[in-house]
Parts: structure tokens; C-alpha cells; sequence
């Protein structure tokens, strides 16, 4: 089945949409790609950037005749994207989009969603800590997953259009259903990235003269805290406030077993602290066999040169 599309409208162009635009485009996935956006400054980026070939600030006028839309916004932002776009949607057209929860996704698009546009629900696992459309890269999917949610009356062959088209720009794809997706990404998302703007906040709060010390000996551990905490605030604002159950559900399980590491720590359980050092070690290794990460070392950021040295005599 072709991966092609007539017409691709992206509404939202951060670091996904971006990508995707840059992917299809090196791909030939679409003759024509429309970026709207609601920021003037965003859109003449994208524009700099040549990212598409119809620019607009109006999503509906993105969509017109459109056959794949795809959602890019912070999920907050789709219950009024879908009011504008809605009557503009194309019959037979596929709507998607990039958003980090599903269920909620599900609850604010679907009562917008009309006759004959099928909708399906995607979540591309991949991403780093920059924004905005100078962040994005074609090969950003290559080798990572791509989470659709599909309903389970969806057309198959629409279904399957879709998948074409993230498996071209490089994804694997699976399908499940939209509750489970929130509560497997509540674990292996969500509550890292609550973890990482929790630790990196905490030293925010510190005496300055402790904080200025933190930041110049910061090792790697506290380091790679701040990658994820750096992150966009407004996208991960809406992913906390949209998937509370499933991140509340996972944050109470993860707090007892800090209760029980905690208990280790004061007690001076070595066994216990090895073993579950082992445990987790192991895990680590896995998604480095599953090909999700790199087993390089430092995690695979290429060496920085030393310093020049001042030459002799220089003031």
C-alpha cells in the first residue's frame, strides 16, 4: 500500500511537526504539506526554515482538502483546534496526531470528528529536550515507536495508511488501546520527567552559593536530570493535567518502592540496595539490546575537545 498523501496538513510545528514535515518531504510522502500554526513568529520560522508549502495561521484553511491531518499542539489545545478545523475536513481524509496521552485525546476530538473522516490516535515515541521548529529532523523516527490507538470499528485499510506512512519516515508501529497506552507511558514517560523537574527544581531551591557549586560540579547523573526537566513546559503541563489517573496510579506505586529504598538506605541493607541495583542494571541493558538507546559511552555525546591552552607569555 502507498505511504503517499495527497495533501498533508500539520497544525502545530514544534519539534514532531517539524520532523514529520522534514521526513515526508525526504521521503516524498506527500505532494503538498500545509503548516498552521497560531504564532505569526512561528509560522515565518517555518517558513525560513522551508518546511512546507502553504503557510497559514488558519488550521482551517491548512485542512482544506487535506487526506492526512495531523494534530502537533499541545494536547490542551485540541478541543479548539477541532471546533475550527472541523467543518473543514475533508470526506475520506485521516485525522491523527502526535499527543503524549490517548485517552483524554479520545474524549475531546472524537465529539467533533465528522461523518466519514476516520480518526486515528498516534503517539510517536521520540523526541528530545528542544522545541520549535528549528528543533525538528528528518531521521528523528528512525528506529523508535509509533503508538496508534485505533478504534476498534476503524477501516483497516485507512489503518493501514497510516502505519505506511510513520514505518516510511523510519518507525516501528504498534496498535493498543488508548487506556493502556496511558498507563504503560505514565511509567516510561511521564513520571521520569515529574522525577526530573522535581530533582532539577529542588536545587532551584537551594542557597545560592549551594546551587552555583551543584551546577559547576554537575555530574551525569544530575546532568541528564536536566535534559529531560529542560523540556517544553506548556506540552508537558497538558500531558500531567490530561493523564492524572494513570500518572497518580504510577507515582503511588513508585513512591512505596522509594519508601522501601529509603528503609535500605537508612538501615544499611547492602543486599537489598545491590540486588535492586542488579534488577534495574538489567533493565538498562535490555532497551540497549531492544536498539531504544546506545550503549556508547556517555551515552553516546561525542567527546568534547579539551580547552586550548594560552600560549606561553600571553597576558
Amino acid at each position: 500500500m502507498s505511504a503517499s498523501f495527497r495533501k498533508l496538513a500539520l497544525i502545530g510545528i514544534g519539534l514532531i511537526g517539524s520532523s514529520i514535515a522534514l521526513a515526508a518531504r525526504r521521503h516524498n510522502l506527500a505532494e503538498t504539506i500545509a503548516i498552521a500554526t497560531r504564532k505569526a513568529e512561528t509560522l515565518e520560522e517555518a517558513r525560513a526554515l522551508d518546511l512546507g508549502d502553504i503557510y497559514t495561521l488558519d488550521a482551517a484553511e491548512a485542512v482544506k482538502g487535506a487526506d492526512l491531518v495531523i494534530l502537533c499542539a499541545p494536547v490542551g489545545a485540541y478541543e479548539q483546534i477541532m471546533r475550527t478545523i472541523a467543518p473543514a475536513l475533508e470526506p475520506g481524509a485521516i485525522l491523527s496526531d502526535v499527543g503524549s496521552v490517548k485517552k483524554h485525546v479520545v474524549k475531546v476530538v472524537t465529539p467533533y470528528l465528522p461523518a466519514g473522516v476516520t480518526f486515528i490516535p498516534g503517539h510517536p515515541l521520540a523526541g528530545t529536550e528542544h522545541s520549535g521548529p528549528s528543533a525538528g529532523f528528518a531521521e528523528l523516527f528512525i528506529g523508535r515507536w509509533c503508538v496508534l490507538t485505533p478504534a476498534a470499528d476503524v477501516d483497516p485499510i485507512q489503518l493501514e495508511k497510516l502505519s505506511a506512512f510513520w514505518r516510511a519516515m523510519g518507525s516501528q508501529v504498534e496498535a493498543m488501546d488508548a487506556e493502556h497506552h496511558d498507563m504503560v507511558l505514565a511509567i516510561t514517560s511521564h513520571i521520569p520527567h515529574l522525577v526530573a523537574y522535581n530533582i532539577v527544581g529542588t536545587v532551584a531551591d537551594l542557597e545560592a552559593d549551594t546551587k552555583s557549586e551543584v551546577i559547576k560540579f554537575s555530574a551525569s547523573g544530575f546532568r541528564d536530570f536536566t535534559r529531560i526537566a529542560a523540556s517544553d513546559p506548556v506540552m508537558w503541563r497538558d500531558v500531567f493535567l490530561t493523564n492524572r489517573e494513570a500518572v497518580l496510579e504510577m507515582l503511588g506505586r513508585f513512591l512505596e518502592d522509594l519508601s522501601v529504598l529509603q528503609r535500605a538506605v537508612r538501615n544499611g541493607d547492602g543486599p537489598a540496595l545491590e540486588a535492586l541495583f542488579t534488577r534495574t542494571r538489567a533493565i538498562r541493558r535490555s532497551i540497549i539490546s531492544a536498539g531504544q538507546e546506545t550503549a556508547a559511552p556517555d551515552f553516546g555525546r561525542p567527546p568534547q575537545p579539551a580547552p586550548a591552552k594560552p600560549e606561553e607569555g600571553a597576558a
